[in-house]
């Protein structure tokens, strides 16, 4: 399975201290094994994750591109007591997002990645 964030992703990340182990644990953890939050259709899903030092009530939610045994995609995150929940538009947005990167070729993710669309967690 890879893992990608996009650069909106992940500087919002970096700003939260969320770490890419945190990451990938959603990725095996929550996502592999069904567990995740929400799914939102059209690949697109919703996770919850701890804040740093708190539990997952109080924490983030992430919105992941994701198709099982493939690729997943970061592309948004939210504190809880931010935001309650996505718009119908950017839902909408999202499921255009995973429609075209889910089902990208070998050689357009890597195009994207030198473009620096998305970068790679290891």
């Amino acid at each position: 399975m890879r893992v990608f964030k996009n650069t909106w992703f992940a500087r919002f990340a970096a700003k939260e201290g969320i770490v890419d182990s945190e990451l990938k644990a959603i990725v095996n953890d929550v996502l592999e094994a069904g567990q995740a939050e929400a799914s939102l259709g059209g690949g697109v899903y919703k996770a919850r994750l701890a804040r740093p030092g708190e539990g997952k009530s109080g924490g983030y939610r992430v919105i992941v591109l994701f198709r099982s045994g493939e690729r997943t995609f970061y592309v948004y995150g939210f504190a809880k007591s931010a935001r309650a929940n996505i718009s119908e538009k950017d839902l909408k947005r999202f499921k255009e997002m995973a429609k075209e990167n889910i089902g990208m070729t070998d050689e357009q993710l890597k195009n994207r990645i030198k473009a620096g669309h998305w970068n790679e967690i290891n």
